[in-house]
């Protein structure tokens, strides 16, 4: 199978759950301590080895492109005062990979930025990582998702246990075993199903691996919920093709929802706690003003 190398990040996003903050600023570029969220789904993807990443766009983006770009005046600035650490820190989105942007146009749902790829991604395998899904750095999900890939010669999906109540949120998967832990195959999705509808809840987080038949697939999807192509709905097809099939990696590790503002509340208090400059600080504030509380 051709190794995955290309991801894609669909961008677009309008960011009304996050408004006014997102009125004039891109959501993926809300600060998740001191990086933008899109910084942390990129430093994933080439973390694994996904080094040519594609941005489907949409209207008002531009700050995503000036923030992986070159600024060269500001590291002439900081050069000049000795600032390494700052600098190092600036470079470092700059340097992550090669980043291309394309606009989606038309805001038609997941599935329709996902088939404006084509063109860039050719008859390859590649990975999907949604931008308001952030996976904690330690884990190895994406990782395991490629090998995934390989072994089966399949699409791969992540998946996560989630509270019935929640699965309207979320796709949701009909799944069978497969005799390897946390790897399972997928007979039918269904795009936010109420819970007394939901056939299981093992949900559909930000992250797939899709085999370039999916794009096949996608031109003849149907406009679905909420009147958008829904990835979703293309997967389900797949699933159902016994030619095609789809995989699925059961996720039980670290993920935050940085479009949900208690989400991304905890992100930023969970992430922080972790570094060295403000973990014990933070902790020891944390302490004295809500020690009662814990």
């Amino acid at each position: 199978m051709t190794q995955v190398t290309k991801a894609v990040i669909p961008v677009a996003g309008l960011g009304t759950r996050f408004l006014p903050a997102t009125k004039a600023l891109p959501k993926e570029m809300l600060p998740v301590v001191d990086k933008p969220a899109i910084q942390y789904v990129v430093e994933e993807a080439t973390a694994a080895g996904l080094h040519d990443v594609l941005m489907v766009t949409g209207r008002n983006k531009n700050a995503l492109e000036n923030h992986f770009d070159r600024a060269t005046e500001l590291e002439a600035t900081l050069m000049n005062k000795g600032d390494s650490k700052r600098l190092a820190d600036v470079k470092a989105s700059t340097e992550l990979g090669e980043i291309h942007y394309m606009r989606q146009g038309d805001p038609r749902g997941l599935g329709h930025a996902v088939h404006k790829a084509k063109q860039h991604v050719g008859n390859e395998p590649f990975a999907v990582l949604l931008g308001d899904d952030l996976i904690h750095s330690d884990e190895t999900l994406l990782k395991d998702m490629l090998a995934a890939t390989v072994s089966t010669g399949t699409s791969v999906i992540a998946l996560m246990e989630v509270d019935p109540s929640q699965t309207h949120l979320y796709g949701i998967a009909t799944v069978e075993e497969t005799g390897q832990d946390g790897l399972v195959k997928v007979s039918g999705l269904v795009e936010k199903p109420a819970a007394e509808d939901a056939p299981s809840n093992l949900a559909i987080i930000g992250r797939y691996v899709l085999q370039p038949d999916v794009f096949d697939v996608l031109e003849h999807t149907e406009p679905g919920r909420g009147g958008e192509i829904q990835l979703t709905d293309a997967l389900d097809a797949m699933a159902r093709n016994p030619e095609q099939g789809v995989h699925g990696v059961v996720f039980r590790g670290r993920r935050f929802d940085t479009g949900d503002k208690l989400s991304y509340i905890k992100a930023i208090i969970e992430l922080a706690l972790e570094r060295d400059d403000l973990g014990d600080d933070l902790r020891s504030w944390m302490r004295d003003h809500y020690g009662s509380a814990q």
